[in-house]
């Protein structure tokens, strides 16, 4: 499992997911989001605005799973 830092109380989804380099722009997320299975703590997530804090496990289909810190 590969952590992800962060430096604020939060992050979204698709921020989350152009910082660990799942997407090369922010753009992509809704896109990416469509034909990728993703899950948050074990739950399927789709929503780009879906607020990751410090312990969630994000897991993307064909990426791995990451950990959200907090730095």
């Amino acid at each position: 499992m590969k952590p992800i830092s962060i430096h604020t109380d939060y992050i979204t989804l698709g921020q989350f997911l152009k910082l660990s380099e799942c997407i090369s722009t922010g753009g992509q997320a809704k896109f990416f989001l469509e034909e990728t299975a993703i899950q948050v703590n074990g739950e399927p997530e789709n929503r780009r605005g879906k607020k990751l804090v410090p312990h969630d496990v994000v897991t993307v289909e064909g990426f791995g799973s990451f950990e959200v810190v907090s730095s």
